[in-house]
C-alpha cells in the first residue's frame, strides 16, 4: 500500500511514477478516539444483558420466517466500537451494539432492529449476491421490522476521547512542530521544505527531529 500524506485523500495520492520519494511525509496532529464506556457497568441490568437482547432478536426474525438464521444469531455489547451505534456481522451471523447507548435508553431498541434489518435483507438474497447495505432491501426489512422511518446514520453524541500527543518533532529549517500520539518508526522530512527548497525531493537537510519522548 502507498503512503499518503496525512491530510490528502485517497483519490489525491501519488502514483510511483510520479511521487517524490517515499520517505516524505507532511504531518498533522490527528485525534485518536477511544470509546468512554464498559460493558461490565451496565451488564448486569437484566433490560439491557446481551442475551435479552439476543432473544429479542431471534424471535424477530422467526417471526418474519427466518427461522434458520435466527437460531445462528448472536448479540453482543462491544466496547471498541467508537462512534459507530452499532454493527452487523452477516458472515458470522453477529450483531455487536456500542455499550454507550445505554445513555439513550429508548435507542437500544431501535438500533438492535437497524442492525436486524441488515441480516436480514442479506438472509433473504438467495443468490448470495452482496447487497446495498442501506439500498432498497435493507429498507424493506427495516418496514417488516416496524421501523420504516429508519435513517442509514444515527445522531446520538458519542464524543470520542482525545489523547494529548505524547512525541514532538520539529522541522531544523522552518522549526514547525508536529506533535504525534505514536512514534515515528521510519525516516521523514518537512514535505512544506521539500517543497520548498528540493522541488519536493526528499532532502536530509529537513528530517523531523524528535524533541520529546
Amino acid at each position: 500500500m502507498l503512503p499518503m500524506h496525512l491530510g490528502e485523500s485517497r483519490s489525491e495520492r501519488k502514483t510511483p511514477e510520479n511521487m517524490p520519494s517515499l520517505r516524505q511525509l507532511e504531518f498533522a496532529f490527528q485525534t485518536v478516539a477511544a470509546s468512554l464506556w464498559h460493558a461490565p457497568r451496565f451488564a448486569q441490568q437484566s433490560a439491557y444483558k446481551a442475551s435479552v437482547l439476543e432473544a429479542k432478536a431471534r424471535q424477530l426474525l422467526r417471526s418474519l420466517g427466518a427461522k434458520r438464521i435466527a437460531t445462528e444469531l448472536r448479540v453482543e455489547w462491544n466496547s471498541r466500537l467508537k462512534t459507530a451505534a452499532g454493527r452487523a456481522d452477516y458472515r458470522q451471523k453477529l450483531i455487536s451494539l456500542n455499550p454507550k447507548l445505554v445513555e439513550h435508553p429508548a435507542e437500544i431498541d431501535r438500533t438492535l432492529r437497524h442492525e436486524l434489518a441488515h441480516i436480514l435483507a442479506q438472509f433473504r438474497q438467495k443468490s448470495r449476491r452482496q447487497i446495498a447495505p442501506h439500498g432498497p432491501e435493507w429498507q424493506q426489512a427495516c418496514q417488516d421490522l416496524g421501523i420504516a422511518d429508519e435513517k442509514r446514520c444515527h445522531t446520538l453524541p458519542f464524543p470520542p476521547r482525545r489523547y494529548a500527543p505524547r512525541f514532538i518533532y520539529r522541522c531544523p529549517n522552518c522549526r514547525r512542530d508536529f506533535p504525534r500520539v505514536r512514534k515515528v518508526r521510519c525516516t521523514v522530512a518537512c514535505l512544506a521544505c521539500c517543497r520548498a527548497h528540493n522541488c519536493g525531493e526528499f532532502d536530509i537537510r529537513f528530517r523531523l527531529k524528535l524533541l520529546t519522548v
